[in-house]
């Protein structure tokens, strides 16, 4: 059966606009709208009663405050409506959940249902993990606090007191002392007094005489107090108490100056008596003396206030010492009250001499030594080339005490060394290692030995001296060690040893030492530990390895006929290029720690004679040689330790004559740059732009790039 045509026309889909469906919708919304405000109101509006009477008076506040209640009656209500809708909802959720625990169950043992008790089963497991952990912890903790009361119980363990702060130094004190104030020195008015002109024959600006004022004074107050004894009958002091008490008045008024305007003196015009408080401080700043320790006596201003003898100082004299350097002011004090001294002062400063004046005046006031005592001073140093030399510089002062001296080192015969020491010595100057065969082969004995130096301590320590050195002091006799009380008094009768340290840098493992051989010692540091002599001026050139040798051929060139050290790494580099600068007709020779003693003497000799002037050499001749006159230091290949580097340019600029050194440095020695840097802004001299720019310049090796920066973080400004 056919439908009609029509049915197909009305069948078809009618596409309505938006408008269209707006426009039929709008009643439906209206009749919405009409019955959401009449709900709204039914709600709101309160019931309608009888209204009574109004009365003759009406008072609005009474229907503001009716209004008030109907409205919190309304928030009341909705408030509860609102607690019974919570508690519907959940209960229906409490209901959903157990019916779908049910049907979980009607179904059997399924998927769900393994699911859920596995989610159950690791719940709990977790929560017997954390409550174990919890039970762990508080066993351990007790544990803990059962060992420290067993401890305090049975050791004697000290309870932690409370730091009491005094009231000084909790406050600050701002008040100046008088012999701080330093406005004389600044003002010319004062430093420039105008003279005093005596007029009319006596006193001085005006006629007036201030002593003869005083004088007048005094007279005059005794006649009033005798008229005034008079007057009240009292009696007459004893005639010799008037004449005792009138002779101390004169002598008053006779010693009475005026006061004088002018500027204190320097100290240096000032005698030992006349030195103030003030003075010694003025005086160690100027030489940058710093001392730690208690008990520490002045430091010289001369030698003739050294109270040194005659004899040494005619020798001191005679080596052209003429004046004292800083260490020598401050530690020659020291060694001649025996106290153990740890000296910390820059390269080429005069630690020798330091050392080994207090020693001699030490070794003087013994009786003769017997030749199978052994020596009575011992000085350890960590190269053979820096024990020959203190023996040089020893030897200068010794010849006129008649005191011998001996030098134990490798690279020569021990026979003849063992020799020397069995017909006798005052003084033995030593390394470690060969000192320790002398001792085991007993060649020598240290029974008699007070007096020891070690000279260069870290740099033995670097060197892997330790056990050497611990071995050499440990043979000594530990009876005339001083007492661990510094305020027991020493006992006249006997001898203390007397033990010194001397070095540029003060690492952990010399601390160690010092703190298990050396009793109460004095700490002398000058100037920065650490830090090169302002004669040194420094210059450091970023370059590529390919360019050194042109570099180093220029300024070998440049300089002519002076001096020059050329600082290599590895023995290999020296053997190399010494033969090349030989081959470009340089004086040159090498040494390094390879070659016999022989060899070792004869290049240094030659240096020193200027039978060559460019020395090749490996850091072991970075420390305590002292070769006079060296005009230029050059880092041909730098070192990774600013120590290393510090020591090596300390070969010029000694003596107080000024020097150069010229590093050069590769993008293989970053880890250096931080404290290269640190030293060069420190020492005001150039920074290149590449080492100032470069990322390992701005934190140290081993520490955290981008961490904010501590408080005890030292930050140098370059102004």
């Amino acid at each position: 059966m056919k439908r009609s045509a029509s049915w197909l026309e009305t069948a078809k889909p009618v596409f309505v606009t938006k408008a269209e469906r707006e426009r039929r919708q709008a009643p439906a919304v209206a009749d919405r709208r009409h019955s959401a405000a009449d709900l709204f109101r039914s709600l709101h509006q309160p019931p309608l009663l009888p209204s009574p009477t109004p009365p003759s008076s009406f008072n609005p506040s009474l229907c503001n405050s009716a209004y008030r209640d109907s409205s919190d009656r309304d928030r009341d209500r909705d408030r509860r409506h609102d607690l019974d809708r919570d508690r519907r909802r959940d209960r229906y959720d409490s209901s959903c959940r157990d019916r779908g625990k049910e049907r979980i169950r009607e179904r059997g043992p399924g998927r769900d249902c393994h699911r859920e008790r596995e989610q159950d089963r690791d719940g709990e497991r977790a929560d017997r993990n954390r409550e174990k952990d919890r039970l762990e912890r508080m066993a351990e903790r007790e544990r803990e606090k059962e060992l420290e009361a067993i401890k305090e119980q049975y050791l004697g363990c000290k309870k932690p007191k409370k730091q009491v702060i005094k009231p000084s130094e909790k406050f600050r004190s701002f008040d100046w002392e008088n012999t701080e104030d330093t406005s004389r020195d600044m003002n010319t008015l004062y430093q420039l007094p105008h003279e005093a002109r005596p007029l009319f024959g006596r006193g001085f600006v005006a006629g007036m005489d201030r002593r003869e004022q005083k004088k007048a004074a005094a007279q005059h107050e005794k006649k009033i107090r005798a008229e005034l004894r008079h007057r009240t009958g009292a009696e007459d002091r004893m005639e010799d108490d008037d004449d005792l008490v009138g002779k101390k008045n004169a002598a008053a008024a006779d010693s009475y100056d005026t006061f004088d305007m002018r500027v204190d003196r320097h100290w240096s015009e000032k005698s030992l008596a006349e030195m103030t408080e003030r003075d010694w401080r003025i005086f160690r700043e100027d030489f940058s003396i710093s001392y730690k320790g208690s008990r520490v006596p002045r430091p010289m201003r001369s030698w003739s206030e050294s109270n040194l003898g005659a004899e040494l100082l005619l020798a001191v004299e005679g080596a052209g010492y003429r004046k004292p350097s800083p260490i020598q002011m401050a530690a020659i004090p020291l060694g001649l009250s025996q106290r153990d001294v740890i000296g910390i002062a820059e390269t080429g400063s005069g630690k020798t001499a330091a050392f080994v004046l207090p020693m001699m005046s030490y070794i003087a006031q013994l009786p003769p030594i017997s030749d199978e005592n052994g020596p009575y001073a011992l000085v350890l140093a960590p190269t053979r080339e820096l024990a020959q030399q203190i023996e040089e510089e020893t030897v200068k002062f010794a010849n006129c005490l008649g005191i011998r001296v001996v030098s134990v080192v490798g690279g020569q015969q021990i026979e003849g060394q063992a020799l020397k020491l069995k017909q006798g010595c005052e003084i033995v100057i030593a390394t470690p290692g060969r000192l320790l065969d002398c001792l085991e082969s007993r060649y020598a004995v240290l029974n008699q030995c007070n007096y020891v130096v070690l000279d260069e301590a870290d740099r033995m320590i670097d060197m892997g001296f330790e056990p050497q050195v611990v071995a050499v002091l440990d043979a000594m006799p530990s009876s005339n060690l001083k007492p661990e009380n510094e305020d027991e008094k020493l006992d006249e009768r006997r001898i203390y040893r007397t033990t010194c340290m001397f070095s540029a840098t003060m690492p952990p493992a010399v601390e160690r030492l010092a703190r298990k051989y050396l009793r109460h010692p004095v700490v002398v540091t000058i100037g920065t530990p650490g830090k090169a002599t302002e004669l040194i001026t420094q210059n450091v050139m970023m370059v590529k390895e390919s360019e050194k040798k042109f570099l180093l051929h220029k300024m070998l060139r440049e300089l002519g006929d002076k001096t020059a050290i050329v600082f290599c790494n590895t023995r290999e580099s020296v053997g190399m290029h010494t033969k090349d600068l030989a081959n470009k007709g340089f004086r040159v020779m090498g040494i390094h720690g390879g070659k016999s003693q022989a060899k070792r003497d004869i290049s240094l000799d030659g240096f020193r004679n200027r039978h060559c002037n460019v020395l090749v050499a490996t850091d072991i001749l970075a420390r305590g040689i002292d070769v006079p006159d060296v005009a230029h230091v050059i880092n041909y290949e730098m070192h990774n330790s600013i120590e290393i580097y510090t020591h090596r340019i300390g070969r010029t600029g000694r003596a107080g004559k000024k020097g150069v050194a010229t590093s050069f440095l590769t993008l293989e020695n970053t880890d250096i740059f931080f404290d290269l840097k640190q030293m060069l802004i420190q020492s005001n001299s150039p920074v290149p732009p590449e080492l100032a720019r470069h990322e390992a310049s701005r934190f140290r090796p081993g520490s955290a790039p981008g961490r904010p920066p501590r408080r005890n973080d030292t930050v140098f400004a370059n102004r």
